[in-house]
């Protein structure tokens, strides 16, 4: 390109990427057809005349997010540079705060948003700065009651705050030592109120365990016999008390009947439900979990976004919320 061609390119170039004229315009303003311009514009590029840099927050991987999301076919996909120290905490403190800012995009005014047991959701909750107006429903009961105050309650009063909306928070534990206890917990009043909202709940907040000591709620409060016998039954995955096996079949349904959580097929059709969870140690239970069609966004780390950008046979999209025993 000579200087005349090199000025003329600067100039269509800046009208272009900097001020926002179209295509049209910029013909009208040089006297030239508009093909003439995208041609000018295009050996801008090639010649190095115009870069482009495409550019997020250093703490976000926009390459893997994409390509996240297209491979299990969500709705959104976020992943965060994995911290130092990883391999050690399987629940990253950035990803609850990365997924706060998520949650602050997703939820409308009137929505129901709700929120389950998890250590993920919790730190979530707590770097809350922005929710519209919603309504805030409990969808599992807690780890042990007696932490209730550090816990999911507050998480549920938390949000609640934030957005200035009703709160419904579940006083029972998860787990309960037999299927008479729990349907006795769930006819009592309060939970039975936060029930009634489950149907009603528009965006859904969920966290990710592998069976594992530390890594899954549910393995830490069964006991040695019932823990052999669920991982008799190929269980890779948890989440919010319903187990998974590797393709994302949820297994050991019995346990479900002495928990007090949200049932999967509500949870199946609650429009928007975002998985927090991170490091190589659940790698393989998110995927499990993703493959379920439980599940329409992540919000992960890099750590378990290279397991997951290679994990076996690509699987169903996750927006056609398909059960995988169907």
């Amino acid at each position: 390109m000579g200087p005349a061609e090199l000025v003329q390119a600067a100039a269509m170039a800046r009208r272009f990427y900097l001020e926002g004229k179209s295509k049209i315009q910029i013909a009208e303003e040089f006297g030239v057809s508009r093909f003439k311009v995208a041609r000018v514009l295009e050996t801008a590029l090639e010649r190095d005349l115009v870069r482009i840099e495409i550019r997020v927050p250093a703490e976000l991987d926009a390459e893997r997010s994409d390509a996240l999301r297209a491979r299990y076919g969500l709705r959104h996909a976020v992943v965060v540079e994995s911290p130092a120290e990883a391999e050690e905490s399987p629940d990253p403190e950035n990803l609850g705060e990365v997924a706060a800012d998520l949650l602050g995009e997703l939820v409308t005014e009137g929505d129901v948003l709700g929120l389950a047991w998890g250590r993920s959701t919790i730190h979530m909750a707590a770097a809350l700065d922005r929710l519209p107006p919603c309504t805030v429903v409990q969808l599992t009961g807690v780890y042990d009651a007696g932490t209730a105050e550090r816990g999911s309650v507050e998480a549920v009063r938390r949000a609640a705050q934030v957005s200035g909306g009703d709160a419904h928070p579940i006083y029972a534990p998860m787990l309960l030592p037999d299927e008479a206890t729990a349907a006795a917990l769930r006819n009592q009043t309060g939970i039975a109120r936060a029930f009634e909202y489950f149907d009603k709940v528009t965006v859904a907040c969920v966290s990710i365990g592998s069976w594992e000591p530390g890594i899954s709620t549910v393995h830490d409060m069964l006991s040695d016999e019932e823990r052999a016998h669920y991982a008799s039954l190929g269980v890779a995955a948890e989440m919010s008390a319903h187990l998974f096996d590797a393709q994302g079949r949820r297994v050991g349904r019995d346990l479900g009947e002495r928990c007090i959580t949200v049932e999967a097929d509500r949870l199946r059709r609650i429009p928007e439900v975002v998985a927090i969870a991170g490091g190589q140690r659940k790698a393989a239970a998110i995927d499990a979990v993703l493959r379920s069609g439980l599940v329409t966004s992540l919000v992960t780390d890099t750590a378990a976004a290279d397991f997951l950008l290679t994990a076996g046979a690509a699987p169903r999209p996750a927006l056609q919320r398909a059960d995988p025993d169907d």
